[in-house]
């Protein structure tokens, strides 16, 4: 009996130390990665609003290839294929345009807060 209560005890140890960190309530949020699809020659959304330390993941949805070039060269991806996927992190405020280098007319927004 005593061993059960033992084990039960380690067992519900090991699953606590084990979870996630919870943010805290001092209004910290968690910050998720966020994605852009590359489809029917467009990014998709063309803006999106992020949080500063968000991540942000272009996934190219066509059957050509297709980059992500920063106006202002903060990052650049190599072409990606079809289902292949590029991600920056954003960690300072500002507006960031960007453009698929293959095809001009492809452009997009990032604005981080």
């Amino acid at each position: 009996m005593q061993r059960t209560r033992l084990l039960r005890a380690a067992s519900l140890m090991a699953l606590i130390l084990s979870a996630p960190a919870v943010p805290s309530l001092a209004g910290e949020a968690a910050v998720s990665p966020t994605i852009v699809m590359a489809k029917d020659f467009m990014f998709a959304p063309t803006s999106l609003t992020i949080k500063s330390g968000s991540t942000v993941t272009w996934t190219n949805k066509d059957d050509e290839p297709h980059t992500v070039v920063s106006d202002a060269g903060l990052f650049r991806s190599s072409a990606m294929d079809t289902n292949e996927s590029f991600s920056f992190k954003f960690d300072k405020p500002g507006t960031y345009r960007y453009v698929c280098s293959i095809h001009p007319r492809m452009v997009g927004t990032i604005v981080v807060q």
